[in-house]
């Protein structure tokens, strides 16, 4: 009796690895991809995996998060990788490509294996009698998210994708930045960044200066609907006291080491304004600029927001955004293994599931198709070690506080700490390197993978 094939819907990087990791483990796959019978608005071509905004993978130096994930990948056997690296093309430090060289020799390979139908339709349902890997990304069709939302009663899919910037909080001068909760109601779970009145004019000058992105055209429409969400530059631009009355209202917030606010006597007196952080992972290594959701220019938001006291030497691990990116609340959906609780024969990956970046895609079409074979063949289903960036991420996403959840990059942040304390970035992530790719050569021989040959990337 022939094997019932998996569906894999959606044809870019997550849906493009996924489904080359099911035909390869043996198992028929259908790869459904609406273009060209139907266009999307970023795409041009019709071929697989095309790169819409950028020809680039990020850094490939492997002591770099995203060239520590192009690493991992290698030795997982990547498609998407391998074809990136056939058909690089010089860019400093990065991994980058010929797109339509690229794109069309994935269409090309994955067109010719024996076990792999490629459809060129719109997928409007999700099939309930099969297997199948979602991984339509941020464009995913009013139709099919109709549907995603019917079968997941969805605390909410987000259309348009407005998020704050993240930092690392070892790079948050704390002798500036102070824990408090306002009016000392519950834990002090917030790190406050205090203004006086000058540095407070210095910024909202600097801020409304900025320069903004652009955003595209289907977006545009979309952002008008978000008054209640409105961009900080946008919200600075309505008068110089508009951010103190919104999300840097210092009402309630007191430096605890200056004194105690409830004590008459020794009352601290209330900065001019508050930047508020929210812990944004368990361990307490990144932190969210509450309220600084932006369409700034990604080195505009750097060069702004380090006016901030105590943020001068941040380091971000994720800008401010402001675009059209349909995700899924993940944290209340999804396994690490990236299989729905509620519905164990779908997975998804990609943009869809709150990951950022090409490369990210690409690890998450790795898992899910990975999982999606296993689940046919009656294997149990595999998780990466948190240690990787791959196992990392995916334990973020579904892990986080569902209320808060955002899309997230690849970055050190997400890591388990180092059991001690390296003060030198560079050698720090180099550790970080060193231990991921040491647990994935462990966590393949208990789990009986394969690896692949490394073409490691030293240190830039």
């Amino acid at each position: 009796m022939a094997q019932q094939p998996i569906h894999v819907i959606g044809g870019g990087l997550a849906g493009t690895e996924a489904a080359w990791q099911i035909a390869m483990a043996g198992v028929p796959v259908i790869l459904h991809e609406m273009r060209p019978l139907r266009q999307s608005p970023a795409h041009h071509s019709e071929h697989l995996a095309e790169l819409v905004c950028s020809n680039s993978f990020g850094a490939q130096s492997s002591d770099r998060a995203s060239g520590l994930l192009h690493e991992e990948l290698r030795h997982l056997g990547s498609i998407v990788i391998a074809k990136a690296d056939e058909h690089a093309v010089p860019a400093g430090g990065a991994l980058a490509v010929d797109r339509a060289v690229f794109s069309r020799s994935l269409t090309e390979t994955l067109s010719q294996h024996s076990l792999i139908e490629l459809r060129r339709e719109e997928v409007s349902q999700i099939p309930s009698d099969a297997i199948v890997v979602l991984a339509t990304g941020p464009l995913t069709s009013p139709a099919l998210s109709e549907d995603l939302q019917r079968l997941t009663g969805l605390a909410y899919m987000s259309f348009f994708d407005a998020a704050s910037p993240i930092v690392v909080g070892e790079s948050i001068d704390q002798s500036v930045a102070f824990k408090a909760s306002r009016y000392d109601k519950g834990e002090a779970a917030y790190l406050n960044c205090p203004m006086n009145p000058e540095q407070y004019l210095h910024f909202w000058r600097s801020l409304c200066a900025a320069e903004q992105a652009e955003l595209k055209d289907f977006e545009q429409e979309t952002a008008k609907f978000f008054e209640s969400c409105l961009p900080i530059e946008e919200m600075a631009r309505r008068g110089e006291e508009t951010m103190r009355y919104g999300p840097l209202k210092p009402v309630g917030l007191f430096d605890a080491r200056l004194g105690d606010f409830r004590d008459p006597a020794n009352k601290p007196k209330k900065p001019y304004a508050v930047v508020q952080m929210r812990q944004e992972d368990k361990a307490g290594q990144l932190w969210n600029l509450v309220g600084f959701q932006t369409n700034l220019r990604w080195g505009e938001q750097k060069r702004v927001f380090r006016l901030i006291p105590g943020l001068e030497a941040a380091e971000f691990v994720r800008m401010g955004v402001m675009h059209r990116n349909t995700f899924i609340n993940s944290p209340e959906l999804l396994s690490a293994a990236l299989q729905f609780k509620q519905r164990s024969t779908l997975l998804a990956a990609g943009q869809l599931v709150g990951t950022e970046s090409y490369t990210a895609a690409t690890a998450g079409g790795w898992l899910a198709g990975t999982n999606a074979a296993r689940l046919a063949q009656g294997q149990p289903l595999l998780t990466l070690p948190v240690t990787m960036m791959m196992g990392a991420l995916f334990d973020f996403i579904s892990s986080a506080s569902p209320k808060h959840f955002q899309p997230m990059p690849p970055n050190f942040g997400i890591l388990p700490m180092l059991p001690q304390r390296i003060k030198d970035k560079r050698a720090r992530y180099g550790q970080y390197r060193d231990r991921a790719l040491a647990d994935l050569a462990n966590w393949a021989r208990e789990h009986h993978i394969t690896l692949h040959q490394p073409r490691l990337f030293a240190s830039a």
